[in-house]
């Protein structure tokens, strides 16, 4: 699977945490789903990977998350989170770039109560 710096949207529609590109005048980057921008600190462990990482959350919708972590992942891997406010949830690394990745949620999430 590929490293950082590569994004795919497989199956999934990830209109909702790609990668900003709608300020340099491009549509390309509007989100499907209002997202709120906010820095929370959550945890986070990649695929199989044993140990649990704390990462930063920069933005959040209710389908999915952009996270601050200096460890590169696959695209398309699992994540598992735990965010103040929300508890456990999961999804998939829907690209990853320069220390910042788009998680895809499994399910839906109310971004209001990470408040």
């Amino acid at each position: 699977m590929d490293r950082c710096d590569h994004m795919t949207g497989g199956d999934r529609t990830i209109d909702s945490i790609a990668p900003d590109s709608a300020s340099a005048g491009s549509t390309a980057g509007k989100r499907a789903l209002p997202r709120d921008s906010l820095l929370l600190v959550g945890q986070c462990r990649l695929g199989d990977e044993p140990g649990v990482h704390e990462v930063r959350v920069r933005n959040l919708s209710e389908a999915g998350l952009m996270i601050e972590l200096d460890i590169p992942a696959d695209v398309g891997s699992h994540v598992w989170l735990d965010l103040p406010g929300i508890g456990e949830t999961s999804g998939t690394v829907a690209w990853c770039a320069a220390g910042r990745m788009g998680i895809a949620l499994d399910g839906t999430i109310d971004p209001r109560r990470a408040r």
